[in-house]
């Protein structure tokens, strides 16, 4: 991005259009979104950081933003909606825009006035009830009133009026706002505010997961794995390997993005791994067993991550680590009685029947006068004649 041809061109939409600073930054996000090209992700921009893309602008290109939005402060309401809705129109074409641009805008529009994205609450909730059929555009609006929230939680828990009083969309058309485990998990927030949000939380994590949550756990698998790293807060640690932990236990379709997953997130593997262990007794068989694929499948990986990194990999080396225990479990899971049991019988009836072929009947046999010797041959026969004569 050129920083200087950009400064151009907002000096000249400000020399032509002096009154209208809306122009300006309308401008700004159409510069920014043409420039700033990449490949189309999800709405929620799961496998990136909570503050992706604005993250990624450079010290001198935030300052160009944070400069323009307090030249035209009056007009930055406006401005929020054009970024919204210009990013829904580019989302109903086939070849659309990435729409990096307008979400870098909203991000350091929100830094700067958090309030904004919730002053029209009423407004977005009938663009979501217009929408429903659309999961996409509904997860582009709930992800632009989520922002509020790492600036300011008060603005975040307003702006999650919208998903609760909404309509029912599709499954996986509503996301868990990231700052809401990170929030639970503050010492700043005031008692009232925290049992605010733990009261919250349960309500939306059930309206994010749909009617169906076996079917969509999988999408949210990555926006979980990704965030739980070691440095996260250690109630923010446990609610996430829990999520993570109940999208493979009911999405079955989750064990293969972890895998695809994988190498990119060896430090949040390590910690899911060993939660597994932790829990390995109170899963179930069918967790244990889709588990198993997948730990030998992470074992190779290892291996090949191991003999590419020549000074080691404390992330590799955790998480092969973890993958042995899990393997010892799962080879140590216990004899198979039922199995051993079956197969004595048969070897006991093969013996039986070769002994009495070879002495030509069951009296001759030597398996007769072994029970004959052991006492056991007369008491059975004395036992049966007495059945007998009962019956008769």
């Amino acid at each position: 991005l050129d920083l200087a041809e950009l400064q151009k061109e907002l000096q000249k939409s400000q020399s032509v259009f002096p009154e209208n600073p809306s122009v300006w930054v309308k401008d700004l996000a159409g510069y920014l979104n043409y420039k700033l090209q990449a490949p189309r992700s999800d709405p929620v921009l799961s496998q990136h950081p909570h503050d992706y893309p604005y993250c990624l602008a450079s010290r001198e290109l935030r300052g160009i933003i944070r400069s323009l939005l307090a030249k035209a402060s009056g007009s930055l309401e406006l401005f929020f909606d054009h970024c919204i809705y210009t990013m829904l129109q580019e989302l109903d074409k086939a070849q659309g825009e990435s729409l990096h641009g307008y979400r870098i805008c909203i991000q350091a529009l929100l830094l700067y006035r958090p309030r904004i994205a919730t002053s029209s609450l009423g407004k977005y909730l009938e663009v979501l009830r217009s929408q429903q059929s659309r999961p996409a555009k509904c997860l582009t609006v709930l992800w632009a009133l989520g922002q509020a929230g790492f600036t300011d939680l008060h603005e975040g828990l307003r702006g999650t009026a919208a998903p609760q009083g909404g309509p029912s969309v599709s499954p996986g058309a509503t996301a868990v706002p990231p700052w809401c485990p990170l929030a639970l998990s503050s010492l700043a927030l005031s008692p009232s505010l925290q049992e605010q949000l733990r009261r919250l939380y349960p309500r939306l994590k059930v309206l994010a997961l749909g009617a169906r949550p076996e079917a969509a756990l999988h999408t949210f698998f990555p926006s979980f794995l990704s965030r739980a790293t070691p440095a996260c807060p250690p109630a923010m640690k446990e609610e996430l390997l829990t999520s993570l932990s109940q999208c493979l236990s009911l999405d079955p379709l989750s064990f293969s993005v972890w895998r695809q997953l994988y190498t990119k997130h060896l430090a949040q593997s390590s910690l899911l791994l060993n939660h597994l262990l932790e829990t390995w007794e109170s899963s179930s068989k069918k967790v244990q067993q889709s588990l198993q694929e997948t730990v030998r499948s992470f074992k190779v990986t290892n291996e090949e991550l191991a003999a590419r990194a020549a000074g080691g990999d404390t992330d590799v080396a955790a998480c092969d680590a973890a993958c042995k225990e899990l393997l010892c479990k799962m080879r140590g899971r216990g004899l198979p009685w039922p199995r051993l049991l079956l197969v004595l019988l048969l070897l006991a009836a093969g013996f039986l029947l070769h002994d009495v072929h070879t002495h030509g009947s069951f009296q001759a046999s030597s398996c007769a006068r072994l029970l004959r010797s052991s006492g056991v041959l007369p008491a059975w026969q004395k036992v049966s004649r007495a059945c007998l004569q009962g019956y008769r």
